[in-house]
């Protein structure tokens, strides 16, 4: 039998959350507001499967380039390709890199 080739797949280990950090995140997190132009990394809330970032973008930092409802537009390098996220806020956090 062939191995899936879905959406979720090979993402035991990524998506995985310390016991003790298990459940809902709270709620500060899910209301955060971002600006255009801010930067933020992709850290997946595994409890929430809406809005949910494809694996390969896990970690990666953006620059938030617009907003659609309640879920923002992000664009991401990927190799030399410019890319564009449609993830929800609580699939973001502010980065804390050195790219400002």
């Amino acid at each position: 039998m062939r191995s899936s080739k879905g959406y979720r797949t090979r993402t035991r280990k990524c998506l995985k959350k310390h016991p003790r950090n298990r459940g809902m995140p709270p709620l500060s997190k899910m209301t955060r507001n971002y600006e255009i132009g801010d930067f933020v990394d992709v850290n997946p809330e595994p409890a929430i499967h809406k809005g949910l970032p494809h694996r390969r973008f896990i970690g990666k930092t953006g620059i938030v380039i617009g907003k659609r409802g309640r879920a923002y537009l992000i664009r991401i390098k990927d190799k030399k390709k410019d890319k564009t996220l449609i993830t929800l806020p609580e699939h973001m956090s502010p980065s804390k890199s050195i790219m400002r």
